[in-house]
């Protein structure tokens, strides 16, 4: 059977002062089976098993009972012996950084993530302030990866694990604008070299030649690479 990508969402309702809002909440799985009972506000799926097979870079997983995103992963076939996967993994309750290997086809556990989505809407001091633009709570975290992507109004999904927030998933493509580089060269091609680039959210990723200062790019958070420019 077929697996598709899932995103179980149920939308509970909070009450403040004399009227109530509605926020959502989406509970993460990484992958379901087409069966599916839907109730008002919420879609309950079938989950199916992942194997080491199904690793992406970005994908929230449990080891030894504690979550971990996959940071890297590659395939690998060798020329004599069984096939594996080489992954380098975070945990998202330390901050700390691990290789892990499995074997090809292995199984694994994804974390029961619920994300919630806010905006990213200014800094207090070191902390990042993050909104919910529903109920206007607001969650504050430290710096992590995630931050050198962050503009004022990003939205962004706040993950959520054990009751414990553990993290941010900024969108997968975004289109920021550059603020450093060096100047383009005429006649760069898009089949040319790259450089630098510093973006106006932080980030630094590698860009054709022929990108300026000022031009707005897209790039993909998950990899760290640019897609294309924005014209």
């Amino acid at each position: 059977m077929a697996c598709k990508m899932l995103s179980k969402t149920s939308t509970t309702l909070t009450l403040g002062g004399n009227q109530g809002s509605l926020s959502s909440r989406t509970t993460l799985h990484s992958f379901y089976s087409p069966s599916k009972k839907t109730t008002f506000g919420r879609s309950q799926l079938q989950i199916v098993n992942l194997s080491s097979n199904d690793i992406k870079n970005g994908m929230s997983i449990e080891i030894d009972g504690a979550p971990y995103k996959v940071v890297e992963f590659l395939h690998v076939k060798p020329g004599k012996g069984s096939a594996f996967v080489r992954t380098k993994v975070k945990n998202y309750l330390t901050g700390n950084s691990v290789d892990k290997t499995f074997r090809a086809g292995e199984p694994i556990q994804a974390a029961d993530m619920e994300k919630s989505v806010m905006q990213f809407t200014y800094m207090d001091g070191d902390d990042y302030v993050f909104m919910d633009m529903n109920t206007y709570d607001e969650t504050r975290l430290k710096e992590d990866d995630w931050a050198k992507y962050l503009v004022e109004g990003t939205e962004v999904d706040i993950l959520t694990w054990n009751s414990k927030v553990v993290g941010v998933q900024p969108p997968s493509n975004m289109v920021i604008e550059v603020v450093d580089c060096d100047p383009g060269v005429k006649g760069n091609t898009v089949q040319g070299g790259t450089k630098p680039a510093q973006l106006a959210s932080g980030a630094s990723v590698m860009v054709p030649l022929f990108i300026n200062i000022g031009d707005n790019i897209e790039v993909d958070t998950r990899t760290d690479s640019y897609l294309r420019r924005i014209t």
